[in-house]
């Protein structure tokens, strides 16, 4: 019914979300793996180190018990990944027809053990952009998933624990200023975010963005812009310009961001826009609406 935590004496981050996944079983994951993973990244994002979280199923009536045995072996094989407990959770079945097989409710508790916060609000002129990988990954691979569409190249998730290249700057002492997980909306809006919260202008180069070539060819096929597609295993992090190419050197020692780069640089200024490849400017909007509705 309920779990019992000893109280820390750092901070405690405290973060809940509810997956609806279509389909629940997709390239690279499944709705178990990206339940704990999407719970214990938004912790991350806060700096934290995850420590436990919960799970509520609301499962629909005849679905195969062998689904829920995968979605479940999934979740446990996650936490475990991540070092983090399944401390307490709930389970409900609702008439057939009226859940779509799986939805996942989860909540996550973390530890903050710095000193500077982590906000969208602190970024500065002159603080530079990274991302951790390619981009857009989970949300064309879930996609192609949904429309049975076969393609010639693997396209997978990017699903993954972020974690691991989040410690790796907090413990050499990088200034992060901010931190976001691109799920919904993608890099174009979390970016829009944290414009807005800080009041300044970011300016991200067209040519130093990373897209895999499978995932640029169906953008390109589906109809869908790969700054706003969705990523689960990707981060951006904010950090002073002075301190950004000892952040990137760092994160690429670590397995899940291994190809950071420098996107983008933060001005003087409001809104967000794309130096373009041939020299000219565009402003990138938020994302209104769903661009993949169910994605997560």
């Amino acid at each position: 019914d309920a779990a019992v935590l000893s109280r820390p004496e750092a901070e405690i981050a405290f973060t809940t979300d509810s997956f609806v996944i279509f389909p629940l079983v997709f390239p690279g994951g499944d709705i178990g793996r990206l339940a704990v993973f999407g719970t214990v990244n938004d912790l991350a994002m806060k700096g934290a180190k995850p420590l436990a979280i919960s799970a509520g199923f609301i499962v629909e009536e005849g679905l195969d018990i062998s689904r829920l045995e995968q979605v479940v072996i999934s979740m446990a094989d996650a936490a475990k990944e991540a070092g983090v407990t399944i401390v307490t959770g709930d389970f409900k079945v609702v008439e057939r027809g009226k859940g779509d097989g799986i939805y996942i409710n989860t909540s996550g508790i973390g530890l903050i053990d710095h000193q500077e916060p982590i906000s969208g609000s602190a970024l500065r002129p002159g603080d530079l952009v990274l991302l951790s990988g390619s981009m857009g990954e989970h949300g064309v691979a879930v996609m192609a998933a949904r429309m049975d569409f076969q393609t010639s190249g693997e396209i997978k998730s990017d699903l993954a624990f972020l974690w691991p290249g989040v410690e790796a700057l907090l413990k050499a002492g990088i200034n992060i200023r901010c931190l976001r997980d691109p799920t919904r909306g993608g890099v174009a809006t979390s970016i829009n975010e944290m414009a807005s919260a800080s009041k300044v202008k970011i300016v991200i180069q067209e040519d130093k963005l990373p897209i895999s070539q499978g995932a640029y060819n169906l953008c390109e096929i589906l109809g869908l812009d790969p700054l706003y597609s969705p990523c689960e295993g990707r981060f951006l992090a904010v950090v002073p310009g002075d301190e950004a190419e000892k952040a990137l050197q760092l994160l690429k020692e670590v397995r899940v961001s291994r190809q950071a780069c420098q996107i983008g640089q933060v001005e003087d200024g409001e809104g967000v826009f794309l130096q373009t490849s041939t020299g000219g400017q565009r402003q990138l909007l938020m994302l209104e609406g769903e661009q993949l509705p169910r994605i997560c």
